[in-house]
């Protein structure tokens, strides 16, 4: 197997924390691929890398057939979207703060290593999300977290006429409307008052962002569902973003439909860690203050 390994150029911690996993590779006989940008800074530590392992990132998302990516959640999100359709796992090693995402702190990297040669790990299939703006032919935008619809720079509020596989719902009026996947249900989705939905539920949630009304409340779709969002033209530009990482304005009147995409990401999990071990760990889930 090829490992290809990129990361966050921005983390302080990198060269640290690659340095090892490289060692380790090397040491195995292990084959692997690294970013040119990183090897050239492990190359100026003293490191030796074959130029015959360093390529572009765009060579290490095509040639490699596990792809480790060192740094936060925005990272592995980038790195989901890099790999595209080819769904190659994913394998995270945190450098940021939260990294719910990732699966591997630094100090963990030579047990990746051991557990990766042994095949000792789990690969979990985790869905995407697709929109597409019909006025806007061509542009189509992907999300492993949430595609979201907000008001952008308007003080204003807005009215999100949502449907459901052709069936009117409900309007929602607020500051916009989060549509997340699972994975997504602990991000911004969660701030917004969504339930935590496990991983391997196939389905969607519909969260509005700061509801005008009381009674506008989350809502939990199959994943088959077509989600058709209307914004009205009274509104002022709205901005349809992916993970928080692409995003486009619109000028409303604008239909925006979002749906399943044809592929999932794959993402390397651990198997002696649970979901609810993670949720535990990474956000105090369950904790009571009054038995710490």
């Amino acid at each position: 197997m090829i490992f290809a390994i990129i990361g966050n150029l921005a983390k302080p911690g990198l060269c640290d924390a690659v340095g090892p996993l490289v060692s380790a590779l090397v040491r195995a006989h292990g084959d692997f691929l690294l970013d040119n940008r990183i090897a050239e800074l492990l190359r100026s530590t003293g490191q030796t890398i074959p130029v015959s392992q360093a390529g572009s990132p765009e060579q290490c998302v095509r040639e490699g057939e596990m792809l480790i990516a060192f740094g936060g959640d925005g990272t592995i999100l980038s790195a989901a979207r890099l790999v595209g359709e080819r769904s190659t796992p994913i394998l995270g090693v945190n450098l940021g703060k939260l990294g719910f995402l990732a699966e591997f702190s630094p100090e963990e990297v030579p047990r990746a290593v051991a557990d990766l040669l042994a095949g000792n790990y789990v690969v979990e299939e985790r869905l995407v999300l697709e929109a597409i703006v019909p006025s806007r032919p061509g542009l189509l935008v992907r999300g492993v977290n949430d595609i979201v619809v907000d008001k952008s720079r308007s003080s204003r509020l807005i009215d999100l006429d949502t449907h459901i596989d052709g069936a009117f719902a409900v309007t929602y009026r607020g500051d916009g409307l989060i549509v997340s996947t699972p994975t997504g249900s602990t991000g911004y989705a969660l701030s917004n008052g969504s339930p935590i939905v496990i991983p391997t539920c196939n389905v969607i949630g519909i969260t509005p962002i700061s509801p005008h009304t009381l009674n506008g409340r989350p809502l939990v779709v199959p994943a088959t569902s077509t989600i058709r969002i209307f914004v009205h033209a009274s509104a002022g530009e709205v901005l349809l973003s992916a993970d928080g990482q692409e995003e486009c304005l619109l000028t409303p009147p604008a239909e925006i439909l979002i749906r399943k995409a044809p592929y999932p990401v794959r993402l390397v999990k651990r198997k002696d860690r649970s979901y609810f071990d993670v949720l535990r760990a990474k956000l105090f889930w369950g904790a009571d203050a009054r038995s710490m």
